[in-house]
């Protein structure tokens, strides 16, 4: 008899960060959330879109984000592949770290659960590890899911929030 994954049958409720500053940002954001649902994840709640700063460099274009609430039966390796099969569906190139792009999808947490693989040069780290310090993550989360606590600071989302700086606090906008 084969042993099944007890997680492979589980209705798993995760939240994903999606971000755009080349292109159609809103459109390319849309694209996004469509290639999702073909993929069987479904989208529960989704926060209003957030412009910022790019970062580190100030100079390149803003980017637009939300966060959206979804529910899937996916393990978190198999929904991390979905979601780099449709960055690079919609033209994401690999590039250094933090160049502009048309699509980031990040996993920021999965079952309220902590997560560490690697696999084929590639680091899946659950809950995202700089979420807590990310204005363009804390506001669309929040707007969604006012109760979230992190799962490794354990703190409540508005606590996060209370420890932004000045400049995350006064430079994000809801669009």
């Amino acid at each position: 008899m084969i042993k099944q994954d007890t997680s492979e049958n589980l209705v798993n409720i995760a939240f994903l960060g999606i971000g755009s500053n080349l292109g159609n940002r809103k459109s390319n954001i849309e694209k996004a959330k469509f290639l999702l649902e073909k993929n069987s994840i479904k989208i529960i709640k989704s926060s209003n879109i957030y412009e910022t700063y790019s970062w580190p460099n100030k100079n390149d274009p803003k980017f637009y984000n939300i966060v959206i609430k979804i529910i899937t039966k996916l393990k978190p390796i198999n929904l991390f592949k979905i979601i780099k099969d449709i960055e690079k569906k919609l033209g994401r190139k690999k590039l250094p770290v933090n160049r502009p792009r048309i699509c980031d999808i990040d996993i920021l947490d999965y079952r309220g659960q902590i997560y560490k693989l690697c696999f084929n040069k590639n680091k899946l780290i659950i809950p995202h590890p700089r979420l807590h310090n990310r204005n363009f993550v804390l506001f669309p989360l929040f707007e969604i899911e006012k109760n979230w606590k992190h799962p490794v600071k354990k703190r409540k989302i508005q606590d996060l929030i209370d420890k932004l700086d000045n400049f995350s606090l006064y430079t994000i906008k809801q669009i």
